[in-house]
C-alpha cells in the first residue's frame, strides 16, 4: 500500500459547513474556528470493506488537528462550505485511500457529541479489493480486518472516540457481519 503527498494546503484555513443541533445549515468557518469553539459540523464517513467482508482500519497520523495518532474504522473527514455530504465522501476517500470511481451505498445519519467534537456525520459504505494509496499527511498506515481482530484490536488500542461510537452503531444496525 503506496503512500501520496497531499495538497499542502493549511487545512485550518478550509471552509466547512456549520449545521444548528437539528443538521440545518447555518453558515460556514474557517475550520481552525469550528475546532476552537467547538461547532456543529458535518462530516462524512466511509467504511471501506473488501470482498472478504474486511474492514479497513486506519491510523491518523500525529499531525491531524483532532484525534492525532488514534486508529479509524472509516475515511472521510469534515464536509467543506458549499458539499455535500456525498461530495465530501468520495473526496475524502480518494484524498485519503486512493479510491475513485466506486459505487458508495449510504447508511445513515448519526450526531456525536464529545469534549473535541460536535458532528453530524453520514455513514458510507464502499467494497474494495484494489491498490490503496494512503495520504502521507493523513494516514500512517492501513490494513484490512475481519470483525474477530477488529474487535480484539479496538480492546487494546485506542480508536477515536467516533470510531468507536460509529462501530457500535453499526453492530447494533447488524452491518458488520462475521468474516
Amino acid at each position: 500500500m503506496k503512500k501520496t503527498p497531499g495538497k499542502n494546503i493549511d487545512p485550518s484555513l478550509e471552509e466547512v459547513v456549520i449545521v444548528d443541533r437539528n443538521n440545518r445549515v447555518i453558515g460556514s468557518a474557517p475550520r481552525w474556528r469550528m475546532r476552537r469553539d467547538r461547532l456543529i459540523h458535518r462530516a462524512s464517513y466511509v467504511i471501506i470493506f473488501n470482498s472478504r467482508n474486511q474492514i479497513l482500519v486506519q491510523k491518523r497520523t500525529a499531525t491531524k488537528d483532532v484525534y492525532p495518532g488514534l486508529l479509524e474504522i472509516a475515511a472521510g473527514g469534515v464536509v467543506g462550505a458549499g458539499e455535500s455530504y456525498e461530495d465530501s465522501a468520495e473526496r475524502e476517500l480518494q484524498e485519503e485511500t486512493g479510491i475513485c470511481n466506486t459505487a458508495l451505498s449510504t447508511l445513515f445519519d448519526f450526531y456525536f457529541e464529545d469534549s473535541s467534537n460536535r458532528i453530524w456525520g453520514r455513514v458510507f459504505t464502499c467494497t474494495w479489493d484494489g491498490r490503496l494509496t494512503f495520504q502521507e499527511e493523513e494516514v500512517e498506515w492501513g490494513k484490512f480486518f475481519g470483525l474477530p481482530e477488529l474487535e480484539k484490536k479496538m480492546s487494546q488500542e485506542t480508536f477515536t472516540p467516533d470510531s468507536v461510537h460509529l462501530y457500535n452503531l453499526c453492530r447494533d444496525k447488524g452491518i458488520f457481519l462475521q468474516s
